[in-house]
């Protein structure tokens, strides 16, 4: 049984197509998009004509990407800088930043800030939010800049709406309505996203080569993380963020985490357990509220120097991890894994017992297929998995969608907002 498709829903799917193929793409020509599409030449001619006129893409005229080819060099493809502009907002323990991204991806803006969240009360840091975004959308519509999507990361549990922080380590205050506060002081559609989701996403845009279809980001920082990507879409849950790996139990009523549970991955594993054990401290002490990269590195070096509670510490995360791993691929099967921040420098010293605790667990059988590659930094990358889910929102949804109305086109016409966007993940 065949299904009709739409005239409508099929022009918003294939100008989709195009302005994606565009995207992951550095100045493609027409031809080029015909083959990542499949769309005919004359569909590409027709609809890159319309982006055009519409503001949304720009001709580059003898591009080296084109011009090295046999004959005519070709008319080059790219995304307009000028057609659109979004807002990035990291929220982390201590921090917020904010930054203005053109619709090309490249940054406009960017402002932080240095909080002590643990201690603010719940208005103040929903005001510190507020006022630095409203800022800097007030400015870009004083530039004559439209601004259509705000994305948010922060640190904890999020809903699967996108709406809210249900809960973070960085804060004692639980159930935030932080997109809901900042779409009624800016007008602009808000999600709020888990800060691993977006690592995940950033990592897939980054190098599609290797994280693809399947693959897992680990966060190894003062507090443990994980995004998932399975068959190429984000695991989320139905009701939270989902991937909230760093709380998986690693021994019941074991070792007193940040949560305020006993037991978790993260109270072996975070920078807070590996300092607690490597000072011989008793699991029962209250974890501190940060420690500096400067003595993460050097609790690392004094356990590559020499035997010790320093080394024993990494063996112990090590383990929790490698358990918590296991368990997972017995789940999903083996796929690569990005070891993302402070611990990805001290992986070396983590590794062996982790590989030795995935050999104990069902899924031990996919050990050897399963590959580690340290990525650091995990700042960059959650800016700009919060770039590229905004950007692609923008074109999926209002872009690909097309004018509301004949003659609302070009950088200052009016563009559509489609019915409850600020709620589509």
């Amino acid at each position: 049984m065949s299904v009709a498709i739409r005239h409508d829903d099929l022009r918003k799917r294939n100008r989709a197509m195009v302005i994606a193929a565009i995207r992951g793409a550095d100045q493609p020509s027409r031809t080029e998009i015909a083959a990542a599409t499949g769309l005919s030449h004359s569909t590409i001619s027709a609809i890159s004509a319309d982006l055009i006129t519409e503001g949304i893409l720009a001709e580059t005229k003898g591009a080296e990407a084109t011009a090295s080819k046999r004959g005519r060099p070709q008319v080059a493809l790219g995304l307009d800088p000028q057609a659109a502009e979004i807002i990035t907002v990291v929220l982390l323990l201590n921090f917020l930043a904010v930054g203005v991204v053109d619709y090309a991806g490249r940054i406009v803006s960017e402002e932080e800030r240095k909080l002590d969240t643990a201690s603010m009360a719940r208005e103040e840091l929903i005001d510190h939010c507020v006022e630095m975004v409203s800022r800097q959308v007030m400015r870009r519509r004083a530039a004559g800049s439209r601004v259509l999507r705000v994305g948010m990361a922060v640190q904890g549990i999020t809903d699967a709406a996108s709406r809210m922080m249900l809960w973070s380590p960085i804060t004692p205050h639980t159930h935030i309505e932080l997109a809901d506060r900042l779409e009624a002081a800016t007008g602009v559609p808000v999600t709020v996203e888990n800060d691993c989701n977006m690592i995940a996403v950033a990592l897939k845009w980054r190098k599609p080569e290797r994280y693809r279809d399947d693959f897992i980001a680990v966060l190894l920082s003062h507090g443990i993380g994980m995004g998932i990507m399975l068959k190429g879409q984000l695991f989320t849950g139905t009701q939270s963020s989902g991937g909230e790996f760093g709380h998986m139990i690693h021994r019941p009523d074991g070792a007193l985490c940040r949560c305020g549970r006993r037991g978790c991955v993260e109270a072996y594993a975070g920078n807070y357990a590996i300092w607690r054990n490597a000072h011989s401290r008793s699991e029962d002490e209250a974890p501190l509220a940060d420690i500096s990269a400067a003595e993460m590195h050097a609790l690392a070096e004094r356990a590559r120097a020499s035997e010790g509670p320093e080394r024993e510490a990494f063996r112990v995360a090590g383990e929790a991890l490698g358990f918590g791993l296991g368990s997972l691929f017995a789940l999903i099967d083996p796929a690569p894994v990005a070891v993302v921040g402070i611990g990805a420098a001290a992986f070396d010293l983590i590794e062996p017992q982790l590989h030795a605790a995935i050999d104990r667990t069902a899924g031990g059988r996919h050990n050897k297929a399963i590959s580690f590659d340290m990525e650091g930094d995990e700042l960059p990358l959650i800016r700009e998995g919060c770039t590229m889910q905004a950007l692609a929102f923008v074109d999926r949804e209002i872009f690909a969608a097309g004018p509301a109305q004949p003659g609302m086109t070009g950088k200052g016409g009016t563009l559509p907002e489609p019915a409850q966007s600020s709620r589509i993940a």
